[in-house]
């Protein structure tokens, strides 16, 4: 039995919670949300807690457990209070601005690259290094954050680049000099 699948998830007060079928729709003070559950797991609302079973014993089933549960979380908690990703540029040169709702990277290619935000996600820059993705959706969030590190991933030899806060770069030794 799934360890995560088990635990049941208690939903706060400003937090409404709609079961349809194998749908369910999170509504909160940040917003709504709303996923359709895969075959082999079922929903059901006590009442301040989703609790989520399996149907049966499949590997399928067994496998979706813990995950629908954790996405169902993730709704819950990103309803409530949001999800945010950090990121820092580093490197001598390397900004981040703000042009409407979009992103401008100046990270030492030849033209600032753009990056248009999907829909539910903002983004904010603190002095001119630091870039906030935040968002109700945890997926969207993570997948903004990639894609904005891809634009210049942290290189090992000077560690210039977009990075997520916190993360550590493994440094490597350059080439060494001719004797």
């Amino acid at each position: 039995m799934s360890r995560i699948g088990k635990k049941p998830i208690p939903i706060p007060q400003k937090v409404s919670v709609d079961i349809q079928g194998s749908a369910i729709t999170v509504k909160g003070p940040k917003g709504e949300l709303s996923r359709v559950i895969p075959q082999g797991v079922s929903i059901s609302e006590d009442s301040d807690t989703v609790v989520v079973q399996r149907v049966d014993d499949s590997l399928t089933s067994r496998q979706r457990h813990g995950l629908c549960r954790t996405l169902i979380a993730n709704m819950v908690d990103g309803v409530s209070q949001g999800f945010q990703k950090r990121l820092e540029i580093q490197g001598v040169g390397y900004r981040a601005q703000i042009k409407g709702k979009n992103l401008m990277l100046n990270v030492g290619y030849s033209n600032p690259v753009e990056i248009t935000p999907p829909n539910g996600i903002e983004l904010a820059v603190e002095s001119n290094t630091n870039v906030i993705v935040a968002g109700i959706d945890k997926e969207l969030v993570g997948n903004t954050a990639a894609t904005i590190r891809a634009v210049r991933p942290p290189e090992p030899y000077k560690g210039k680049g977009i990075r997520y806060a916190g993360e550590m770069i493994r440094r490597k030794a350059g080439k060494a000099g001719k004797k």
